[in-house]
This record gives C-alpha cells, structure tokens and sequence, in this order.
C-alpha cells in the first residue's frame, strides 16, 4: 500500500478514513486494528468480517455468490433464509451451522409474533 504522508496525517486526525481495501495492510502494520469490535450478532460478524478482509460489500457479496443487496441485507439484521447461504455464512464467520441457523430462527420468530 502506497499513500502520502498527507492521507496518513488526515486519518490520524480523523478528516478522512481509509478505504476498505487499505484496512487488512493497516491492521498488519499496526498488528491491531484501530477500530476493534466485538460483533455478537451475525450481522455485526459479517460486517467485521468484511472490514478485516477489506472487501466492499459488493465483493463480498461476489465471493459467497449472492447478490450484493442480499449480503447488505444480512449485514444490516436480515434473515438469511435459504439454507445454502446459511451454510456460507458459517464457513465464512468459522461458525457452526446450527449457530447461524439459531440465530435465524430466533429472528424469524421474533419478526413473525412466535
């Protein structure tokens, strides 16, 4: 990653922020990053997933092979209903199926009054 010493003097003092793409090689640098979570929710996870692999949520979106208003739609609390993509989900946030399926079924209930 190449940037001036200017772009580094703006994140510093919180002017700009840094592209998606630039936050795995920050973190490496670092050995931190700067702004940790810690995502309880599925939804949190994959936003944090993305970030530490700087991916756009397009790209990401492409990577699991689904549309990227569907993965938009995960990471802001959605239900992830299809099987197959709550199988993705898990491998991609190192989970086990029936965590995510827990999840989905515990939203699912609550958004239908069950």
């Amino acid at each position: 990653m190449v940037v001036t010493s200017e772009t580094i003097f703006n994140w510093e003092n919180d002017i700009t922020r840094p592209e998606i793409h630039h936050i795995p090689t920050l973190i490496k640098f670092l050995g931190y990053d700067p702004e940790p979570s810690n995502p309880s929710t599925i939804a949190e996870r994959l936003a944090a997933k993305r970030r530490e692999l700087g991916w756009s949520p397009r790209t990401a979106a492409k990577h699991l092979g689904v549309d990227p208003c569907t993965w938009s739609n995960w990471e802001n609390g959605g239900t992830i209903m299809a099987i197959k993509h709550r199988r993705l989900v898990a491998t991609i946030l190192d989970l086990f199926e029936a965590e995510v399926h827990a999840e989905m079924k515990k939203k699912w209930n609550g958004q239908h009054s069950k």
